[in-house]
């Protein structure tokens, strides 16, 4: 009786603790972003950025597990389900290398803190390995396997809204110590630079999303002096169908294994994401130089790519029931995460 008696005790004090914290850390970015707004309304862009990734109370910054199944994660990934995922990617690499998998470096873009997709395995065939978090500086060289799995998800989008006629830019502002979000004047510099690729017309109200900065680092991570495979992972749309199919947008927080739609509830302890824009990140590779150049479902990527690796999951164990293979049908079959992420693969040569 004592014990449990204690154990309610500091339990409500470890309560008590956290949301003392999270009050804090709600008034720090806050503050943050007020001073943000003070010479006006910021884009979404930037108040994203601010919200993710600022050092000192960005949501990628913090050092707290996000990723995974249990009740006190914010989303799981198909790394998170354990090594079968590994598995299937190195597969795949080594299918799609037009060179021995021994002289590549393994580049891993984007990795959760204190775990990365190789870390799951006994053994690789690559030469060596390289892990990058969010928001490091990205710098590779040489014969590679580039590989990220929900990166361009995580960096910061512009968001519209096609009213009075036009195309308008989503910004926030602090208006009596609260955020709101009000639609500002002109588009900011980034958009306005790209802003003749929007169609000149949209249904009234209609929302898009634009990941802008998706297609920036791409762009970017193309200049670099690699060769090899590229291997992105991620949901995301064509540029129609986000133009078209999309009326409300796509942008979403996640907290807790919950969706909302509220971008501007807690900051700095939601995720905050919207799908890409697979058009443009395709055009970008084209225009890059590189080949083979391939989008597909991450179902027909596995299937196509990693094919032994899977049949050997499935034939492992036959007629028993095996969380291994239970993991292989969430990541392909076609309900779970086969049809909802996609993989852009392609190739340079060196």
């Amino acid at each position: 009786m004592i014990r449990r008696g204690f154990g309610l005790v500091v339990t409500a004090r470890l309560c008590f603790l956290l949301l003392s914290s999270m009050k804090q850390e709600l008034q720090n970015i806050n503050a943050i972003l007020g001073d943000a707004c003070k010479s006006g309304p910021i884009s979404y862009c930037d108040f994203i950025e601010i919200a993710l990734y600022h050092p000192e109370c960005g949501y990628y910054k913090a050092a707290k597990n996000r990723v995974g199944r249990s009740a006190d994660r914010d989303f799981y990934t198909a790394e998170s389900l354990g090594s079968v995922f590994s598995e299937l990617v190195v597969a795949a690499s080594e299918e799609l290398l037009d060179f021995d998998a021994a002289s590549a470096s393994f580049v891993e873009i984007a990795a959760e803190p204190e775990t990365s997709l190789l870390s799951q395995l006994s053994t690789q065939p690559f030469k060596d390995s390289a892990v990058l978090r969010l928001g490091d500086p990205i710098d590779i060289k040489g014969p590679v396997v580039i590989f990220a799995n929900e990166w361009l998800d995580a960096l910061p989008f512009h968001r519209l809204l096609f009213k009075d006629g036009k195309w308008q830019e989503r910004g926030v502002s602090v208006i009596d110590g609260t955020l709101r979000e009000v639609l500002l004047p002109e588009f900011t510099e980034p958009l306005a630079a790209e802003s003749h690729r929007l169609p000149p017309s949209a249904p009234e109200g209609y929302q898009f999303d634009w990941p802008l900065a998706a297609e920036h680092a791409l762009s970017a991570l193309l200049k670099q002096d690699w060769h090899g495979i590229l291997l992105l992972f991620d949901y995301g749309k064509p540029w129609e169908e986000l133009l078209q199919n999309c009326p409300a947008g796509t942008a979403r927080t996640y907290h807790k294994h919950k969706t909302g739609t509220d971008l501007l509830q807690n900051p700095g302890h939601t995720d905050i994401t919207c799908d890409i824009c697979w058009t443009p990140l395709q055009q970008t590779c084209e225009a890059a130089g590189l080949d083979t150049i391939r989008l597909e479902s991450q179902e027909a990527f596995f299937v196509q790519r990693a094919a032994k690796a899977a049949e050997a999951i499935v034939c492992e164990s036959a007629g028993q029931f095996s969380t291994r293979r239970q993991t292989l049908t969430e990541l392909i079959h076609p309900a779970h995460m086969g049809r909802k992420f996609q993989v852009l693969s392609a190739r340079r040569s060196g």
